[in-house]
């Protein structure tokens, strides 16, 4: 019980504190700079023509800044779509990173958007499976089968934590190897932001952490709610 509970308090703080830490990162950069010549949306959409990507698309959104390989798109939450702060440019950068990976078909990302898509589908049929487990013991009488669909949903359940660490390497690559080198190349920042750039770059990259750490909390509720 008590260890159990260390588990418990040690995943939640694992998904908790790089999302602090992301959040102070990005609020502490993003103050609004009058050096700054444009906005963050204007910025991908620069890099993307320098590029030669006059395709792919640059929105607004609300649902989180994201590269959206199906429809060609870099969104970008409206304070960075029209911001012009330090946070606003290099996040604009790490998801135009993004669309620089699909543009060469780097096989992480492609394997990573297939994994996305799957994960929707797990997380159904995993919380389907978990949620009829009951019903199903109530009707056949027989605890072993039971006890095999349960085992089934939290093998699917903890199959999307694969999913989210597969894409800690896709993250970095954006990041250190995509957006930072365009950065510096065309000394789009002082080199006294340099600094203060990897930072909001890695906290870009290790949201995913916390992604995963949720999922693996999701599975440890199934097991608490059904005493397995």
């Amino acid at each position: 019980m008590v260890f159990g509970l260390i588990i418990l308090l040690g995943l939640l703080g694992l998904a908790m504190l790089p999302q602090l830490w992301v959040q102070r990162v990005l609020k502490e950069h993003g103050r609004e700079r009058a050096d700054f010549p444009g906005t963050g949306g204007e910025f991908a959409r620069h890099i993307l023509d320098e590029m030669k990507l006059t395709e792919v698309k640059v929105e607004e959104t609300k649902l989180g800044d994201h590269y959206d390989p199906d429809a060609r798109t870099v969104r970008l939450l409206p304070q960075h779509y029209n911001g012009r702060s330090l946070a606003a440019v290099v996040v604009a950068a790490h998801e135009v990173g993004h669309a620089m990976q699909h543009a060469t078909g780097y096989a992480p990302l492609m394997r990573r958007s297939r994994l996305a898509k799957q994960a929707q589908r797990i997380e159904r049929i995993g919380a389907i499976v978990m949620l009829t487990a009951p019903v199903v013991m109530a009707i056949v009488k027989a605890p072993a089968l039971v006890f095999v669909q349960i085992g089934a949903g939290l093998l699917i359940l903890s199959s999307t934590i694969l999913m989210h660490m597969t894409t800690l390497p896709v993250e970095f690559d954006a990041s250190f190897r995509r957006a930072l080198p365009v950065l510096k190349a065309g000394r789009y920042i002082s080199e006294k932001d340099m600094g203060s750039a990897r930072q909001i770059l890695k906290a870009a990259a290790l949201t995913y952490v916390a992604a995963a750490a949720m999922s693996l909390l999701d599975v440890m509720r199934w097991i608490r709610v059904l005493r397995f």
